[in-house]
């Protein structure tokens, strides 16, 4: 990390209409489904999406899962932080896919099966591939395109990720080391390692809605806004206008400021109640 990351700028906290955020991935129902319920009951809502401006609406680096749960429920506004992209604030990198609670013959089988994507034995890194597969018994494979056309689209990468979204469990991992990952998942089968993306792609598949599987991309955001814990009856009610409520938060931050309650941590951190 460089030294101008050590002081990072005051979150630019907004309340935005839900509708004006555009994703860049598919949501994950794993994640968003029971996300949606608990903000149905919940009264505050902790920590906003990040967002990019991109014309006259917002492109989200980080949230999809949130956004997906407040358009599920209705909620006319939301509260993101927004950041300049690309920029020195935003570092994008890649997540890997642990995948449990499912058999390797099944994956391979199912994989098999996709007709748009196959995974193929590979004595070392392909740089073609869309993604590599370590196995937990050790063999590695190759997902490749099985078909001509469509090569310059995330569909195959999507068909793949779709398999264990529904018939496994998928956690998001930065750790490379399969054999440190065994370990702390024990019903895991398999590593999925994918190729690193560039803000050009994701803003691309924002704007193409040739969505990313779910937690590929990866913004690493210096400043990031965590622990809000802003009024959600705020962000639901439909009968006060945009403007008042942007005024209400403002009003809401500088309190906050002037009773020493946001605090600017500049260590890399663990956070074990999400």
């Amino acid at each position: 990390m460089s030294d101008r990351h050590l002081d990072a700028p005051q979150p630019d906290l907004r309340i935005v209409p839900t509708e004006s955020l555009r994703p860049h991935e598919e949501h994950d129902n794993q994640r968003a489904i029971p996300l949606a319920e608990r903000l149905r009951e919940e009264t505050y809502m902790i920590n906003p999406p990040i967002v990019a401006p991109h014309g006259d609406q917002f492109v989200i680096l980080d949230g999809a899962n949130r956004f997906h749960a407040f358009s599920h429920l209705g909620y006319p506004h939301i509260l993101v932080q927004v950041v300049d992209y690309p920029g020195e604030q935003v570092l994008l990198d890649t997540w890997h896919h642990v995948v449990g609670s499912w058999g390797i013959e099944a994956l391979l089988e199912s994989c098999a099966e996709l007709g748009i994507a196959q995974l193929v034995d590979a004595n070392g890194s392909q740089p073609d591939a869309l993604a590599h597969v370590i196995l937990r018994d050790g063999r590695l494979q190759a997902l490749i395109h099985a078909q001509a056309s469509g090569r310059h689209s995330f569909a195959p990468v999507r068909a793949f990720v779709g398999l264990y979204q529904r018939s496994a469990s998928l956690h998001r991992t930065a750790i490379h080391e399969a054999a440190t990952l065994w370990s702390l998942y024990p019903d895991a089968i398999a590593l999925v390692h994918f190729p690193s993306v560039t803000p050009e792609t994701v803003l691309h598949a924002a704007d193409s809605r040739d969505f990313l599987p779910p937690g590929i991309s990866r913004h690493i955001v210096y400043g990031r806004a965590i622990r809000v814990n802003y009024p959600l009856d705020i962000l639901r009610d439909s009968s006060v206008p945009l403007d008042t409520k942007n005024a209400q938060l403002q009003e809401w931050i500088r309190h906050k400021l002037a009773n020493r309650a946001i605090r600017y941590y500049a260590e890399s951190t663990f956070q074990f109640d999400e």
